[in-house]
């Protein structure tokens, strides 16, 4: 296996530009995930690792080996697709063998690696059938098998397992993992589902219009997002933005909300203008007594917790509360927060002004 180093990557097709100066590291060993909306470039990233596509300018090191302008077929890299890409001709005995046959190996060695990846994968008592007749997820199966028998530095997965039902989809990304962490192979993995990337990756880079906005571990870009758009894309519901007119000195500890004053992680930047107070679901606590008020205009009930959508002067705000905790429509509450939970952002920019955030992207690149 091997470490992937990504440098000032950048594709253009004409006049567009997918890619914009991408990047990042992934580890040897790492499960990386590629995370983002349909447009945002994770994919042709993932090509242009693979070497489906070069890439206009920039570098690509696996291995330690710069492979930018070689070919897929010189890479060592495993391709495994959202659509199996399966040989319907073939059984799967045939389909998982097909890459070690065509590279030469002998017979008795085929059979032995094939039986020893089908074991691995639970597939073996499939080796003789069709690939027509599978489920999608033996067929899913079947195309990582394929993969896996070559060996090679590293995987990549395009949204392998978009094409199955939400229940199996949970299942067979637990088997990904557990895979995974028994082989400790190099992976790089694109998905547009965020609890997908969150569940299943060591590191994940979330694109934006062809631009890394953010990298790093699930927990750090979860609870320090260095933009909006992480943000809002990662967490459901997504992080609440009390919107305000402010200033803010470098390390300043507190902003003006209304007439309440609110506690916040130290403030590296100077801002002043349209800011946005970021906080959690999880970390708005419906406190009486607190200055910062809310009307409760709508509850969602999920079991254990409820989700209470309240109106404030600076937007609306969810709160994710005990369902034991008694609410109705029309109350009216105070909204308090922990300042160790709360981000603080340039509206104009987009960016995070508070400390810990700016610390993440620093120490993620």
């Amino acid at each position: 296996m091997a470490e992937i180093v990504i440098r000032n990557l950048r594709k253009e097709f004409g006049s567009f530009t997918a890619v914009k100066g991408s990047t990042f590291t992934v580890g040897d060993g790492e499960f990386f995930m590629l995370l983002g909306p349909s447009g945002c470039g994770k994919t042709t990233t993932l090509r242009m690792i693979a070497g489906l596509e070069l890439p206009t300018s920039g570098e690509i090191l696996i291995g330690g080996e710069d492979v930018s302008q070689r070919p897929a077929s010189k890479r060592d890299i495993a391709m495994v697709f959202q659509m199996f890409a399966l040989y319907p001709h073939m059984n799967v005995r045939k389909n998982i063998s097909y890459p070690l046959v065509s590279q030469g190996m002998p017979r008795d060695r085929v059979a032995t690696k094939v039986t020893e990846v089908a074991r691995t994968l639970d597939i073996a008592h499939l080796l003789d059938k069709g690939v027509g007749g599978l489920s999608g997820g033996d067929r899913q199966r079947v195309a990582l098998a394929r993969a896996i028998v070559r060996e090679p530095k590293a995987f990549m997965l395009d949204e392998p397992l978009g094409a199955l039902d939400a229940e199996f989809r949970e299942h067979m990304a637990e088997e990904l993992r557990s895979l995974h962490n028994r082989m400790g192979a190099t992976t790089v993995y694109v998905t547009h589902d965020q609890l997908e990337a969150m569940q299943m990756g060591d590191k994940i880079v979330i694109m934006n219009h062809g631009v890394v906005e953010q990298f790093g571990v699930p927990q750090d870009l979860y609870d320090w997002p260095a933009t909006m758009f992480v943000a809002e894309f990662l967490g459901s519901p997504p992080m609440n933005f009390l919107r305000f007119d402010g200033i803010v000195g470098r390390g300043m500890a507190a902003v003006t909300l209304g007439e309440a004053v609110i506690d916040v992680p130290q403030q590296r930047e100077d801002a002043h203008g349209a800011l946005a107070l970021g906080v959690r679901p999880e970390h708005v606590h419906l406190d009486d007594a607190a200055p910062t008020r809310g009307r409760v205009i709508a509850a969602e009930y999920l079991g254990t917790s409820q989700i209470v959508t309240l109106a404030t002067p600076h937007g609306e705000v969810k709160a994710r509360i005990p369902s034991a905790r008694a609410v109705r429509s029309g109350d009216t509450t105070g909204l308090s927060f922990d300042a160790r939970t709360l981000s603080l952002f340039d509206v104009a920019t987009g960016r995070a002004l508070s400390s810990a955030a700016n610390q993440t992207v620093l120490a993620h690149g």
